[in-house]
Parts: structure tokens; C-alpha cells; sequence
């Protein structure tokens, strides 16, 4: 069936934004995709949208019920920046909402955590995705990426500890249900893979995918906050060390069912991800 209602997809070109627009689309659902420069998305209505902008968010709302949010990336206090936008689409008609979060942040917690307890507020459907860590970080324009290509080491404060890796293909798949089901979830919805993996045994799968040695050398948690701060804020910076740091202490070591029960099909694994995405480049 060709749904008539339209979904406004901000981040539209980013890692789970343009998977979700392109899942949207090929199930017949009408996309518009938000991006800072309107970039062109096949199939759907390309707009402008910036966080920091809010001269472009009414054009971006115009006709659109249902919207995917991806908060202002490396923002310590999201919730200034999108809870005016969120009064607004909420005013525009805009009645489901489903925003991306983290695994590691629950609601009521830092940074997007603040969005997440003021979502229900809003909307009288809404959902929010709270993924594992991205298996994309291994693969994509990540740092964690760029640093297997230029010296086959991976970085982090993480120790031994294991993460539930999911497939940015995953989330989007669960956040295309969670738009479009005619019941909204309506609650928060924690996405993993089908296995926790510590990042040795990442570096080991790549290493035997893509016939390259790959690494994982274990930082301390200074070591990795002041790397970070190199590109970022410090406060920010010692929030992502703090999660590598978590995952150490075990908060990631766990999987979940979310993916199966709500696409009716099993996660993929890692070996399967970086076999389809780091094979072909190799």
C-alpha cells in the first residue's frame, strides 16, 4: 500500500538518517530529507534543515506528520537546541515522533537523555531508539574506521569489556516500523546485534574479512578523553571516554530482541556487516 502521510527525516544523509529515508521510500512512504545544504536524496523531497537555524525548520515541517530525529551531533545539551524545535512541529500538526539516542544514555540522563524524558510530553506517539554502539564504526567515515585504514589499530578506553554492535541497516529497519506501524511503540526500544563482542574480537574478524591485521590497543581513560579533546569540547570528550570506560565496568555486555521482534528478522552479525562493507573495499 502507498502511504500518504510524510515523514520528515533529519540527518537524512548521515549514517542511520539516509538508511532510513531509503527504507521509507522503497516501502512506497513519502520522505522529506532534511540536511544542512538540502542535499538531493532519490526518491524523497530534499530540505534544508539546520538545529542552529531555526529559519529553516518551518519549510522542513510544512506537510510532514511524522519526523526522525538525529540530535545536533557533538552537542553537551541537545535539549536547547531541538525542545523549541519539537514545541513547533508539535504545533505543526506533526504527530509521531521517533528519536535516536544510545544505549548507554537512559532517559533522564546527560546530553540527548533530557529529549528522551520530554518526548511523551509532546507526542501521543512517539518512540526512542536507543542503539548499542554502531557496527558502522568500524567500517563508515568513523574515527575508529579511519584509524583501521591508516594503521590498523582501534582505539579505546574500553578494556575487555563487550558491546552488542548493531548494523546501522538494524536500526533503520526498527525506526521505519516505528514511524509507520499503525500502533506506535510508545516507549524506548534498546537495539543490538546478535552477540557482544569486545573490540579484540572486531579486530579479529577484520583481520580475517579483510586479510589486513587489525588491533585494538587499550587506552586509559585520560589517554582516551584527552585524544578525544583534541577534536571536540573537553566536557564532551570525557562523556565518550566515560562510556568506553562503562563498557570496561560491563554496561554494554548485554543483547537484546528488539530487532527480531520488531522486523520479524534476526540482527545481523558483525562478520556479515563488515564482510559486506569492508570485503568490497579491500
Amino acid at each position: 500500500m502507498i502511504d500518504t502521510d510524510t515523514t520528515l527525516v533529519i540527518g537524512a544523509t548521515g549514517t542511520t538518517g539516509s538508511r532510513t529515508a531509503a527504507q521509507l521510500i522503497a516501502a512506497g512512504h513519502r520522505v522529506k530529507a532534511g540536511s544542512r545544504h538540502a542535499t538531493p536524496v532519490p526518491g524523497a523531497e530534499p530540505v534544508r534543515f539546520d538545529w542552529y537555524d531555526p529559519t529553516t525548520h518551518a519549510h522542513a515541517l510544512d506537510g510532514a506528520d511524522r519526523v526522525y530525529l538525529i540530535p545536533p551531533l557533538g552537542h553537551s545539551d541537545p535539549a536547547s537546541v531541538m525542545l523549541p524545535f519539537l514545541r513547533q512541529a508539535r504545533a505543526a500538526d506533526v504527530h509521531r515522533a521517533v528519536l535516536l539516542s544510545s544505549s548507554a544514555i537512559p532517559e533522564g540522563g546527560p546530553a540527548v537523555g533530557a529529549v528522551h524524558q520530554a518526548l511523551p510530553a509532546l507526542f501521543g506517539e512517539w518512540a526512542v531508539l536507543r542503539p548499542s554502539w554502531f557496527m558502522q564504526n568500524f567500517t563508515g567515515n568513523h574515527a575508529h574506521a579511519q584509524s583501521i585504514r591508516e594503521n590498523g589499530t582501534i582505539l579505546t578506553a574500553a578494556g575487555s569489556g563487550r558491546v552488542g554492535f548493531v548494523d546501522a541497516d538494524d536500526i533503520a529497519a526498527v525506526a521505519v516500523r516505528a514511524l509507520t506501524d499503525d500502533q506506535a511503540p510508545n516507549t524506548d526500544l534498546v537495539l543490538t546485534g546478535p552477540e557482544a563482542l569486545s573490540h579484540d574480537d572486531i579486530a579479529t574478524i577484520i583481520t580475517e574479512v579483510t586479510g589486513r591485521p587489525a588491533f585494538h590497543r587499550h587506552l586509559a581513560f585520560e589517554q582516551m578523553r584527552d585524544r578525544l579533546a583534541a577534536a571536540m569540547p573537553l566536557e564532551f570528550a570525557a562523556m565518550l571516554a566515560g562510556m568506553d570506560r562503562a563498557i570496561a565496568e560491563g554496561s554494554e555486555d548485554r543483547t537484546t530482541d528488539t530487532v527480531q521482534r520488531l522486523t520479524g528478522r534476526p540482527p545481523h552479525s558483525f562478520r556479515a556487516v563488515a564482510e559486506r562493507e569492508l570485503a568490497r573495499s579491500s
